[in-house]
């Protein structure tokens, strides 16, 4: 069973699109991207999924459960960090894990959640002197308080510098080996494409394609293998179809007589297959 089922859900603001017409599942243990310009829908369909909007038509399950029956423990079984850090700056950060710690029937301890995200040695310098990134990550470590089940992400890696970002790319990874579900929207392919077992092209309110970002460069892929290899004192690149690579007469003897410098095949960016699928930057 799904842990999370969307179908043909819609909210309006007056007469603005939000989302219209949304529907996709969640499986246990997946890390699930919303891939999609700014104002494609993608914090309106997080705010639907962690109950602050609750005037949307059709249906939502969470946890074999539907939304709407879901009360204040709820949030006991998810943890939310969204694109602009909500956390105290009068407060040190340790102090802040000890005040939202209490909201919880069980938590984790907020000293080893300072170490999961490396704000451990800054545990107790007030938040007003944090940078953005170490915000964001005081944030997360917030989400992260109550285990939980399902962790909803809002652009989770921006504002990090790339040592912060591939550490918070490894904990969301291990979280996934370990069972979790993490739901995450952002608009940076690389992210969605380091990360995410599948993404959903979303635009306009509406997703367009959800596939396997690996999946997706191969079936739209230009099938072809590039060669980059030393001749005559200077290089030289050519292409080959894939198919039959293995008895193409011309690669095997480009590969054989000269130093090659690098073998790749084309494939596009998640952003070229966006722009291709919807007609839309992701900027």
């Amino acid at each position: 069973m799904p842990v999370i089922e969307v179908a043909n859900v819609k909210k309006y603001y007056g007469e603005v699109r939000g989302v219209d017409g949304l529907s996709f599942s969640v499986e246990k243990g997946e890390i699930y991207g919303f891939l999609g310009p700014n104002g494609a829908g993608k914090t309106t369909t997080v705010k639907i999924l962690v109950k602050i909007i609750k005037d949307y038509t059709g249906e939502v399950r969470v946890l074999g459960k539907d939304l709407r029956e879901w009360g204040k423990e709820y949030y006991n079984k998810i943890g939310v960090s969204f694109e602009f850090p909500a956390v105290y700056s009068r407060l040190t950060a340790r102090e802040n894990l000890g005040f939202f710690a209490s909201f919880y029937k069980k938590h984790l301890d907020p000293t080893e959640v300072l170490k999961m995200v490396g704000l451990e040695e800054k545990a107790d310098e007030l938040v007003s002197g944090f940078s953005k990134g170490m915000k964001k990550k005081l944030d997360l470590a917030r989400a992260l308080l109550p285990d939980p089940e399902i962790l909803f992400l809002d652009e989770p890696l921006e504002g990090l510098d790339p040592a912060s970002a591939r550490r918070i790319k490894d904990l969301l990874l291990e979280m996934r080996e370990s069972g979790k579900t993490v739901f995450l929207t952002t608009h940076n392919m690389y992210v969605a494409d380091e990360l995410c077992d599948r993404v959903a092209f979303i635009v306009d309110g509406s997703i367009r394609l959800v596939d396997n970002p690996g999946e997706l460069k191969v079936k739209m892929g230009k099938r072809l293998v590039k060669v980059e290899y030393v001749a005559n004192g200077s290089v030289a690149v050519k292409e080959f179809p894939l198919e039959n690579i293995g008895q193409n007469e011309e690669f095997l003897r480009v590969i054989r007589e000269h130093e090659v410098r690098r073998i790749n095949t084309e494939e596009p960016t998640l952003e070229e297959i966006f722009l291709k699928v919807t007609g839309r930057r992701l900027v």
